[in-house]
């Protein structure tokens, strides 16, 4: 199968749907935000999700909408906690090249408001920096390409994103 679709993956914040639009615009592709799909499918917010299922059942329900896409020539923003979902991760790899998007816990602390209102799944007591620490792993393992955004604008991020699927190829 010809992987015709680009999944973004990275921590809440490093802009996945900012750079997702606009690299969909310059492929030509369309763009799918899985959160919103996930709100789509279920009638409902993804703070309020956490807040019905709680953390472990709002992973399941993101791993079963992401392991259920079926979508061509697309860029597909993921949520932050996508990665702990190995079904979906395992059929996204299938379907699409997956680019982690890093940024630096500073960075990524001033992009951030709050953190529940993005529906960000932490436990209590954990900051961003332990959030941060804990999915860095799962980034690296189900990344194809690893795109370090630190002091770049979206349009040098997708023109960072662009020459590496090139060379990808």
């Amino acid at each position: 199968m010809v992987k015709d679709n680009i999944t973004l993956i990275g921590m809440p914040g490093v802009g996945k749907s900012t750079v997702g639009v606009v690299l969909a615009k310059v492929l030509g592709y369309r763009f799918l935000d899985s959160d919103l799909e996930i709100q789509e499918q279920t009638g409902k917010l993804l703070h309020e999700l956490i807040e019905e299922y709680g953390d472990d059942g709002f992973l399941e329900i993101e791993n079963r909408v992401n392991a259920g896409l079926t979508v061509s020539r697309s860029v597909i923003a993921t949520g932050g906690s996508a990665v702990f979902g190995k079904e979906a991760m395992e059929h996204l790899r299938d379907i699409s090249t997956v680019v982690y998007l890093r940024l630096p816990c500073e960075q990524l602390q001033e992009r951030l408001g709050d953190l529940h209102q993005r529906g960000v799944v932490l436990k209590p007591g954990q900051t961003l920096q332990d959030l941060m620490e804990m999915r860095a792993p799962f980034y690296e393992k189900y990344a194809h390409i690893i795109v370090d955004e630190d002091d770049l604008d979206i349009r040098g991020i997708v023109r960072k994103i662009t020459s590496a699927l090139e060379s990808n190829e």
